[in-house]
């Protein structure tokens, strides 16, 4: 088993800890399993309290043997009851700073208020946008998890190429793809740090189902194979001159690349197949404005204008009524990370080395979907795609 190299944490500690000087936050608790393993290594049960000056303690419910082994932090020790903690941290120097930084974002209100009793002289702040600023820049180590992760998703890709077929429902393709991918180490699940945010290996729909909304905020949603669910692959068969979306969010190590292709039998619908290339012709555009410093807004604006002088108000990212705010997204070890090409994000900034999924998807309701997804890191002078799949619209016979 690979494990997060020590140099790696501890330069992600370094940036933590500097931003909490900055912000005048004396110590923090992280309790999320997926900030866990970016601070740590691993994620197992329990807070890694992570002072403003001095050496992180990563204190373990279960299973601390596991947490030592995977870990490179040197203070790991066992952690029983909320309330042991005050003494603990007396132990090793560290007392209540007039500050605490935690995860509002993601952390549950009955275990903040726990902390709150526990901690009744310190005043409680959002440690959340340090964090996610901090996760919204890659490292050379993460970008190349990101790119295995595109390799496997060209592999569920070629896949798709050769099996798809007539009267082959969506889940039996979503299996066969999915088996492609888990054999070559994806876990199975995707995370997302929103709340209720719920995601599955791909969505893979053909025809009206892939223009079917879902709860999630997401062009396409799918109808899923049941309410309880409710998106995804459903039980529809496949027909010919219908579009076919494989949108896959490739994983490993934890690192996630996010491609959607579209397949067809036979061919489309001209209106869809126009709009698919007016699709790759919005990516076209965000390729030539992205770069460090541009806003991320001001890409979503120019962006959005294209679609609409294409004719695609009613469409674009959603069907009328339904329609997502954004057309990409940061990913890395979840697919909702930051940047956000959104509007409303005026003041913030591409950063070399920040990682994002670009997705624009033209809907035809009672028809199909038809778009693009590439993973994007920033560089210097520009982006670089990761994923890099055949973009054509793939015609089978």
């Amino acid at each position: 088993m690979d494990c997060v190299p020590e140099g790696e944490i501890t330069e992600r500690l370094r940036k933590l800890q500097l931003l909490m000087q900055s912000s005048d936050i004396g110590g923090a608790f992280i309790v999320q399993s997926t900030d866990l393993f970016y601070f740590a290594g691993t994620l197992q049960n329990g807070t890694l309290y992570v002072p403003a000056k001095g050496e992180p303690i990563y204190f373990v419910r279960k299973h601390l043997a596991r947490a030592q082994r995977e870990s490179p932090l040197s203070c790991i020790e066992p952690f029983g009851a909320m309330r042991e903690l005050p003494e603990a941290l007396r132990r090793h120097g560290y007392f209540q700073p007039k500050s605490l930084g935690f995860e509002w974002d993601v952390l549950p209100v009955s275990l903040f208020q726990r902390f709150e009793k526990t901690f009744p002289e310190s005043n409680s702040v959002d440690l959340s946008p340090i964090i996610r600023k901090i996760r919204s820049v890659k490292s050379a180590f993460e970008v190349e998890r990101m790119r295995a992760a595109a390799r496997q998703a060209d592999s569920v890709y070629r896949l798709a190429r050769e099996i798809i077929r007539v009267n082959m429902t969506d889940l039996e393709l979503a299996t066969e793809l999915e088996r492609c991918a888990r054999l070559q180490g994806h876990p199975g699940i995707i995370r997302m740090r929103s709340f209720n945010g719920e995601m599955v290996f791909a969505h893979v729909f053909s025809g009206p189902d892939s223009a079917v909304p879902a709860h999630l905020d997401t062009p396409l949603g799918g109808v899923g194979t049941h309410p309880s669910f409710g998106q995804g692959a459903g039980y529809r068969r496949i027909q010919v001159n219908e579009p076919i979306i494989v949108d896959t969010g490739s994983s490993v190590d934890g690192y996630l690349a996010d491609q959607t292709r579209v397949f067809c039998i036979g061919g489309l619908p001209d209106a869809l197949a126009s709009a698919f290339n007016d699709m790759r012709a919005v990516q076209l555009r965000m390729k030539e404005m992205v770069a460090p410093g541009v806003a991320w807004s001001d890409v979503y604006q120019s962006c959005l204008a294209l679609a609409l002088e294409q004719g695609h108000c009613d469409r674009f990212m959603g069907i009328r009524g339904a329609q997502s705010r954004f057309i990409g997204h940061g990913l890395g070890l979840e697919i909702d990370e930051l940047p956000l090409i959104a509007p409303g994000f005026d003041d913030a900034r591409f950063e070399v080395g920040m990682t994002f999924a670009f997705e624009p998807k033209a809907v035809f309701e009672g028809q199909g979907a038809v778009g693009i997804e590439n993973t994007f890191v920033v560089r210097e002078q520009g982006v670089e795609a990761l994923t890099y799949s055949d973009e054509d619209l793939v015609i089978l016979h």
